[in-house]
């Protein structure tokens, strides 16, 4: 029987509906190492779903160059330097952008804005986040978004009139449970892996699209977000909050990059997968039929230079994200890396391969090859999950990002799942999601809200049902 991939797209939304219906509005903004994106998200309180208004893309390594007397603090994976005020002056007009496109205003019916980064690749620790996220604050600042709109509110009188009767607050307040997971403890998880909020975004962004599909995708699930680096999250079955039991973290959406930059048709040093990828179309049955050797001989070549495996102790750095691994095991949460070679020494011997590929067989040969091995990290993260006994008997696993979700990479993930026997009818089990990390800030906005929708869950366990009893009883202890 064939395997049927649930990959979820968000239903369109009109402007009249956002006016005159309970539509808590929230934008997310993310300025990551290919792309820096404003995402406008509207959740109808009454039925707990979420709709994507519209999104505006730039490229990050658009960004200006520094201002004399500025101070670069981080760079992106590709060498692209960052000031605060450059960042800031990049968020403020892409978030502009995205709210004049849909008619709306910034001050009056924006209700959230969700900021976060994926760019800390580039940076000495995981402290220095937090810099960057001042940058992203004062870029909200500088478009108009009311300081009340990024911070969780106090009491239910600081909530807009509008939305005081879906808020829960007066019953249970924002103890950093995000969609009913925890995160590493330590006050942030940022200490354990830099990118941890990208991780914990993404995994919240997943539950809320799944409920568009029939996978009931709560915990415990796995949770992996394949941008330009690799982030993501691993829960336990515990109720009413799953601990994280696990991270990803390295290189992920920056392994297509360097094999397609030997094809010379993008840029030799910034070039991205994503600017061939919108062009052209997947790769024909034909090509994947006659070449299919090749493909599998070409993939398995790339996969003996990529590394997954649960990151070493001593490590600082890991697929270039700053990791912590002795403090994650202090507690209790394991490390999963892919890296290609130590902190991408070997990316040029992928963009070799890319090159070589390219010259032989052509460019629909390397779509089929960068597929195949996309699917194969995929399958090989789990594996590590699996052997460190990080899945349970009713994981569900979903997967959002550039380099997990295009072309013909669901088909081939869920195959390789299959054949690991990880559980009958794996296609029940797996979900790929657009745009998990702009949903995963909707989910956020509205948690510290206490803005729930009891009726249609994301938190608690598979099959089970709603948890704010369980939650009202945890807090009042």
């Amino acid at each position: 029987m064939a395997l049927k991939p649930r990959i979820t797209q968000s239903p369109q939304v009109r402007l009249i509906d956002l006016k005159s219906k309970p539509f808590f509005i929230v934008a997310s903004v993310e300025v990551g190492n290919t792309t820096t994106k404003s995402i406008l998200t509207a959740t109808n309180m009454d039925t707990g779903r979420t709709h994507i208004i519209n999104k505006v893309v730039r490229m990050t390594r658009d960004v200006r160059p520094p201002n004399p007397g500025e101070i670069v603090f981080g760079k992106t994976l590709t060498g692209v330097e960052l000031t605060r005020e450059s960042v800031a002056e990049l968020v403020r007009d892409t978030l502009t952008e995205s709210v004049e496109r849909a008619n709306l205003d910034i001050k009056t019916d924006l209700d959230f804005v969700v900021r976060s980064t994926g760019v800390v690749a580039g940076f000495d620790s995981p402290d220095e986040v937090g810099e960057f996220i001042k940058a992203l604050a004062d870029g909200c600042l500088m478009a108009g978004v009311p300081p009340k709109n990024m911070t969780p509110p106090m009491s239910i009188s600081n909530i807009s009139k509008r939305f005081q009767k879906y808020s829960k607050l007066e019953e249970v307040i924002f103890d950093g449970a995000v969609a009913s997971v925890t995160p590493p403890i330590g006050s942030t998880g940022v200490e354990i892996v830099a990118n941890e909020m990208e991780g914990e975004l993404a995994t919240a962004g997943i539950k809320e699209a799944a409920q568009l599909t029939d996978v009931d995708f709560r915990n415990p699930c796995i949770s992996i977000d394949f941008g330009t680096t690799l982030d993501g999250r691993i829960t336990s079955p515990d109720q009413p909050y799953a601990k994280t039991v696990g991270n990803f973290c390295g290189y992920a959406g920056a392994i297509p990059d360097a094999i397609i930059r030997g094809s010379k048709i993008v840029d030799s040093k910034v070039g991205t997968a994503l600017e061939v990828f919108e062009k052209e179309k997947t790769p024909s049955f034909l090509t994947l039929k006659m070449k299919a050797k090749t493909i599998e001989a070409f993939a398995k070549r790339i996969h003996e230079l990529i590394i997954i495996e649960k990151v070493p102790k001593n490590r600082k750095r890991y697929g270039s994200v700053p990791v912590r691994p002795d403090a994650a095991e202090q507690i209790g949460v394991i490390l999963i890396g892919c890296d290609v070679g130590e902190n991408g020494s070997d990316m040029g011997k992928l963009s070799a391969i890319g090159m070589e590929i390219c010259k032989t067989h052509g460019l629909q040969v390397v779509y089929a090859v960068i597929d195949e091995v996309m699917a194969g990290v995929v399958c090989r993260l789990i594996k590590v999950a699996k052997e460190e006994g990080l899945i349970f008997e009713d994981t569900t696993i979903g997967i959002t990002g550039r380099a997990g979700i295009t072309g013909n990479k669901p088909k081939l993930i869920l195959k390789c799942l299959d054949e690991m026997n990880l559980a009958p009818k794996i296609d029940e089990r797996v979900v790929f999601v657009d745009d998990g990390l702009a949903r995963g800030a909707a989910v956020m906005a509205r948690c510290m809200n206490s803005l729930g929708s009891p009726q249609s869950p994301l938190g608690g366990r598979h099959g089970g049902k709603c948890i704010l009893a369980q939650r009202i009883k945890l807090q009042k202890r």
